[in-house]
């Protein structure tokens, strides 16, 4: 029932956000389920900057200072929220639960590897001017574009059913309201709240930020309540260790928490709405300072992980416990891990509510930009599987010279980036056999069904497999784009014909978190 409220309060929304470019002229459509969206290809666009008094951009200072930290702080804030919506929250509680602070490290390694990777994605937007999901638009076929649209949007259900649904729960928790009217009520509330983007992304960056102090504050104050072994939390977090039945598998749930295939399309278009110097030196100052911004609202998400499952491995695995909550933390969801706090679960509730509204706010706007190319554990395993359909195309992009310029990664940079995608890619391929494999020999099915099964499951891991190795060894053949390009004469030649892959900073779109405008040709004259 909630998954269908779910689903209805999101095409509402979709209808209310889109109806109005479909009004506009020239029969501009801009809808969700369509691929090929935006019929670019016969306009002309825009190349002057924006004027202040039209809309809300954030404008860089030009000098070097590092008060230029402030202009760039807000994106990172809004990346952030996905390393700590309801859906982190429940895997970290059974992480907690079933395994205390065994797979800390876990959450150490993914907090790493996602900064890179977000800077990557930040470093794609800010150099070419440009977002990965159009990026993909343009580089890839059309059906290579239909099957990464597909997967983009599954990603970003995948996170919206938690998401809603433990904000229904922190409802529930505090005004005993019914899981069914809190589902309803936490689409109406965010469609209210995304109101702000009328009044620029910067208001919307000020919420959000806002709302991940609360959690931080909420948290700090159970962890305090909870008191965990400093030393045992320590050593979960810097020795590795798998032990137990089903520990791989939350494990990689953790990670598909913590690397979200969607926050790569966001963040490379959250960077668009500032307006940077536009030089090579200007470029590299913004590149550090967003890293520098991510790594501080990534770092406090990182902590705000680490205590909800040392709370609730400090909880579930006391000495104490009596036998009804030793049973609840046997198969502990957001619904039942108020116990875990005692006075202090209005403040969970409280931290539930604000990370849950945040997630899916920044979750609808990362479902804007994932469609311009065209509950539980389950569901974050469902993210890491399909996480190297967003990485790839990502670390190809960066590490390409004729996108890149001089900006690209360094050799050291990729060789590290891929390593890391290969790690999550090859743990997933390894997880998936596997688990099939149980499947086909444990699950007590008929012979005629395994075989069909058996066929149908490795036949789709063919087919995963050579998607895979399609994205990592097609060559990228779309043109440089105008700030990777290094020479007076290329970017008088990018200027001259103002081509339609060429984006200058800031992105209007992006500033006012609307859906691209299209403009006549007699609005660029």
């Amino acid at each position: 029932m909630a998954i269908v409220l779910i689903a209805f309060v999101e095409f509402i929304y979709f209808f209310l956000l889109h109806s109005r470019e479909r009004e506009t002229n020239g029969g501009f459509d801009v809808c969700a389920a369509t691929v090929h969206c935006q019929h670019w290809e016969s306009e002309l666009f825009q190349c002057t900057l924006i004027d202040n008094s039209d809309t809300d951009q954030i404008v860089v200072p030009n000098k070097k200072s590092w008060k230029n930290l402030f202009a760039y702080m807000g994106p990172g804030f809004l990346v952030s929220i996905a390393y700590i919506d309801p859906g982190n929250f429940e895997t970290d509680l059974q992480s907690g639960a079933e395994y205390k602070y065994e797979l800390l490290w876990i959450i150490l390694v993914a907090s790493c590897a996602a900064l890179i990777i977000q800077s990557l994605a930040a470093n794609l937007g800010v150099v070419t001017g440009k977002h990965l999901a159009e990026h993909c638009k343009n580089e890839y076929p059309r059906v290579p574009n239909f099957i990464l649209w597909i997967l983009a949007e599954i990603a970003i259900v995948a996170c919206d059913i938690p998401e809603v649904i433990g904000t229904a729960f922190a409802l529930n928790m505090l005004f005993k309201i019914s899981v069914w009217i809190g589902v309803l009520l936490t689409g109406l509330s965010t469609l209210v709240l995304l109101a702000l983007q009328q009044y620029g992304v910067r208001k919307l960056e000020f919420l959000i930020a806002f709302l991940v102090s609360t959690i931080a504050a909420c948290f700090l104050v159970e962890l305090a309540f909870a008191k965990p072994s400093a030393s045992e939390v320590l050593y979960g977090l810097f020795v590795p260790q798998l032990k137990g039945h089903g520990a791989a598998g939350l494990a990689i749930s953790l990670l598909g928490a913590m690397v979200m295939p969607h926050n790569l399309f966001l963040h490379s278009a959250l960077v668009l709405s500032r307006k940077i110097p536009r030089s090579i030196p200007g470029i590299k100052e913004a590149r550090r300072f967003y890293l520098i911004e991510s790594a501080f609202a990534l770092t406090l998400a990182f902590f705000i992980n680490v205590s909800v499952i040392s709370v609730s491995g400090a909880v579930c695995n006391s000495p104490n416990l009596n036998p009804e909550d030793q049973s609840k933390c046997k198969d502990l969801d957001l619904n039942e891990a108020s116990f875990c706090l005692k006075w202090s679960s209005k403040l969970f509730a409280i931290a539930l509510l604000a990370s849950g509204q945040s997630s899916t706010i920044t979750g609808t706007y990362a479902g804007q930009y994932g469609s311009k190319f065209t509950s539980g554990v389950v569901l974050q395993m469902i993210l890491s599987f399909e996480l190297p359909f967003a990485l790839i195309p990502l670390l190809k992009f960066t590490s390409c010279k004729t996108k890149m310029g001089i900006h690209a990664n360094s050799t050291m940079i990729s060789a590290l980036t891929w390593i890391i995608g290969s790690l999550v890619i090859s743990i997933n391929i390894y997880y998936l056999a596997t688990g099939f494999i149980k499947i086909l020999l444990n699950g007590h099915l008929e012979v005629v069904a395994v075989v069909f099964l058996g066929i149908f499951g490795f036949s789709a891991m063919a087919v995963y497999l050579a998607a895979i190795a399609y994205l990592v060894f097609r060559k990228n053949k779309e043109a440089t784009h105008l700030l990777a390009l290094t020479t007076p004469e290329s970017r008088q030649m990018a200027n001259e014909s103002c081509d339609t892959s060429m984006h200058c900073l800031p992105r209007e779109d992006i500033v006012s978190m609307q859906l691209p405008q299209r403009r006549s040709t007699e609005e660029v004259n």
